[in-house]
């Protein structure tokens, strides 16, 4: 049976994928271009800074590659999909996948590129398990997300939803990070997080007031930064797409660890209360902006979605 499904799963994948070309890489934004034509982790350039201390140096403008959740390559790279030249795999498992050019390739309009990015960064096989009494409530929440998903009503994305920071400052003492406001794939306001790392302990989980960011506290573990966070409510899901809730219990585990003009994230969610075993995401890697001269812009405003309006379920 389990065969037969990821048979199944392979089959959808690879049907799926014959249409990357023309609806994944056709896409751009007022910074970094997003028309790319794989979802290749980019090599690493040049040295690592150094700070005082002697740990890496992770201060920088992370948005080479644009926002880590804006456009599909991003986000297919997010759930494992890594398109290559002439090869397309799923990370996670490590099962290659058939895909294959079409001719004449052509730009899609905001409806069709929607639907296709929609079947296509949820092909990963990388998920969340959860004990069984609670997969109906998750597939609920996925199947009703236009209405359940609090990112559509201009809240806080939330840790770890939210992904690697757009901007990073590193102090001897602090960590502080700039997340960007978006729409899109989520919609959320500009936030941040100041992140001490000066040795100090969690405060205890009972005098914790639930956030949506919790409380993160920073170490290094050689040369990746590692950021424990608890002390969260359990109203942000914490993956990109399909529902995935969390208990006011959920430990975080943040690991960075900065190569060259390259930055890997990963965060790995620990919550007993409705988790059978902690999961890890796939890896995500941020590039460096090579504009020294860069700055964060302005976000718009979010605004909440005209659910009014919505007279279909397809995920936004």
């Amino acid at each position: 049976m389990a065969r037969r499904f990821l048979g199944s799963r392979i089959i959808v994948m690879a049907a799926m994928l014959c249409f990357l070309p023309a609806a994944v890489f056709a896409q751009s934004n007022g910074g970094p271009r997003m028309d790319r034509e794989n979802t290749l982790s980019p090599t690493p350039v040049g040295p690592t800074p150094m700070a005082p201390d002697g740990h890496p140096d992770l201060t920088g403008l992370w948005n080479g590659l644009a926002d880590n959740l804006l456009g599909v390559p991003n986000q297919m790279h997010n759930v494992g999909i890594e398109v290559g030249t002439d090869t397309t795999r799923d990370i996670h498992s490590g099962v290659q996948i058939a895909t294959w050019p079409l001719q004449n390739r052509k730009r899609q309009n905001n409806e069709q590129n929607e639907r296709a990015a929609t079947l296509l960064r949820r092909m990963g096989s990388n998920r969340p398990i959860y004990k069984p009494q609670y997969w109906q409530r998750v597939k609920d929440f996925d199947a009703n997300s236009n209405e359940e998903d609090p990112s559509n009503n201009c809240m806080p994305a939330g840790v770890p939803r939210m992904g690697v920071p757009s901007y990073i400052a590193q102090t001897p003492t602090y960590l502080v990070f700039v997340y960007p406001g978006q729409g899109g794939l989520i919609a959320t306001a500009t936030s941040y997080r100041m992140i001490p790392t000066d040795g100090r302990k969690h405060t205890d989980l009972e005098e914790l007031d639930g956030t949506w960011n919790g409380e993160s506290i920073g170490h290094w573990d050689g040369d990746t930064m590692v950021i424990d966070s608890i002390g969260f409510n359990s109203t942000s899901w914490f993956d990109q797409l399909g529902g995935y809730f969390h208990s006011e219990n959920m430990h975080v585990i943040e690991r960075l660890h900065r190569d060259g003009n390259t930055l890997t994230w990963t965060a790995t969610v620990e919550d007993p209360d409705v988790l059978l075993e902690p999961w890890t995401t796939t890896p995500r890697i941020a590039l460096l902006n090579p504009d020294h001269k860069a700055v964060l812009a302005e976000s718009l405003p979010c605004s909440e979605r005209d659910f009014a309006h919505v007279v279909t379920k397809e995920h936004h």
